[in-house]
């Protein structure tokens, strides 16, 4: 099986590094890649992921019968159908379906229909009523998204009006706002791959998303600064995620002609009354994706072949039985006013490489290779992914490690995972 994994970020340097351990691997290639994915596959920087006859062009060329989409450009872009099309098998959502991610207005208004439950929200198109909206409810926290498909997580949760509105009319100059209530909960991030006959469910997650150094309240969205796989859920809890949200949506999918082969995301919070869904996803998060691969044992080109021939269902899961902390190392300023262009230190090649079974992994986000090092190009710059019988030693793990990734204003949130295991220590 000859391989492209479409993207740049630390998300597709985990998960080409996830199809490089496969034992179907014949050749494995990445486009544009980042430093790190050079060391066990073959970079494609000239090729752009978004333009669809490049990315057939490469195809051709190298002999490429499987390409793994995992980015949001591709998608928007036709690149999965362009490639279906002249015989190239994909991983992906087709464009019939990303509308559950790209089209907020849309996906609130599925999961109505199927009893759902969603946060209240409310749709704007207009600065004037947006502004009277939100005067109207001084003082009560809600988070502002775009309507439409977006990178990362381009939302803010505040109760402070003037804050909203000024965030929203960036917003509104490239269309529709999303106003919604804001859940205060417990989060989830919940992966399933899908094919015509059944599911195969990842490891679930806890993303950290704020850029403050806490949970609690409202705060500046990223992009996502950290994750903890797998994520302690009580079963009771499970089961009314599983009732509420995932089986509803799977037979709303099915009857609305949008069931299609790939993967869905949900973002959950679960708050003192069950679970809400906050989003649909068609690809994998970030972070979630680092944490995730680092105690998956499963072969994922065999589940690309699966996925193939609908027999999902029939693989068993398999862990490695450990915990693993992802703490994400970003750029000054981010995610408002990101500093660029810093030159990393060096770093040694087996952490380069991922080479080393020492518990400890690294993979590269917004960053490029020049010819006296690498240097950042966006507000993620790395991810360190600590891997360990448990939370606690996870942790120990990604926190000793940090210091392999710095540069000048980097920065990182000193409490991902610790929410797990404080009562344990005392704290």
């Amino acid at each position: 099986m000859k391989v492209l994994v479409l993207g740049s970020g630390a998300k597709d340097h985990a998960i080409a590094w996830w199809f490089s351990k496969s034992k179907f691997i014949e050749g494995l290639y990445v486009a544009p890649s980042n430093p790190g994915t050079a060391s066990f596959a073959v970079n494609l920087p000239d090729v752009d992921p978004s333009d669809k006859d490049q990315v057939l062009a490469a195809c051709k060329k190298y002999g490429i019968d499987f390409v793994f989409i995992g980015t949001e450009g591709p998608l928007q872009t036709g690149v999965i159908d362009h490639l279906n099309a002249n015989g190239i098998d994909t991983f992906g959502a087709p464009g019939y379906a990303i509308k559950i991610e790209n089209d907020r207005r849309f996906s609130r208004e599925f999961a109505t229909r199927h009893g759902i439950p969603i946060p209240d929200y409310h749709i704007f198109s207009d600065e004037k009523a947006l502004k009277a909206f939100l005067e109207k409810n001084t003082g009560k926290p809600f988070t502002i998204k775009p309507n439409g498909l977006s990178p990362s997580r381009v939302m803010i949760s505040s109760c402070d009006t003037k804050t909203l509105f000024d965030y929203s009319k960036k917003l509104l100059a490239k269309g529709d706002v999303v106003v919604e209530d804001y859940i205060d909960g417990k989060h989830a991030t919940i992966s399933i791959l899908l094919d015509n006959e059944g599911f195969f469910r990842l490891p679930s997650c806890y993303e950290y998303t704020k850029r403050e150094h806490t949970d609690k309240g409202t705060g500046i969205p990223t992009g996502g600064m950290g994750a903890v796989c797998p994520l302690p859920v009580e079963p009771e809890i499970r089961e009314l995620i599983k009732s509420r949200i995932v089986m509803p949506t799977f037979k709303g999918l099915v009857e609305e002609n949008l069931f299609y082969k790939g993967i869905l995301t949900f973002s959950i919070t679960v708050t003192d009354k069950g679970p809400v869904l906050l989003d649909y996803h068609v690809r994998l998060n970030d972070p979630a994706t680092q944490a995730m691969v680092a105690i998956i044992k499963n072969d994922l080109c065999g589940l690309m072949m699966a996925m193939k021939d609908n027999t999902l269902k029939d693989i068993k899961r398999e862990l490695n039985g450990k915990s693993a902390v992802a703490v994400v190392i970003a750029s000054d300023g981010y995610p408002e006013d990101t500093k660029v262009g810093q030159k990393l230190n060096e770093i040694p090649p087996h952490y380069m490489s991922n080479a080393i079974d020492n518990g400890t992994l690294l993979f590269f986000g917004a960053v490029e290779s020049r010819e006296d090092g690498i240097y950042t190009t966006g507000g993620r710059a790395a991810t360190i992914v600590g891997v360990d019988k448990n939370i606690m030693m996870a942790n120990s793990k990604a926190y000793n490690a940090i210091d392999l990734v710095s540069f000048d204003g980097s920065w990182h949130r000193s409490d991902i995972g610790v929410k797990f295991f404080e009562n344990m220590t005392g704290k």
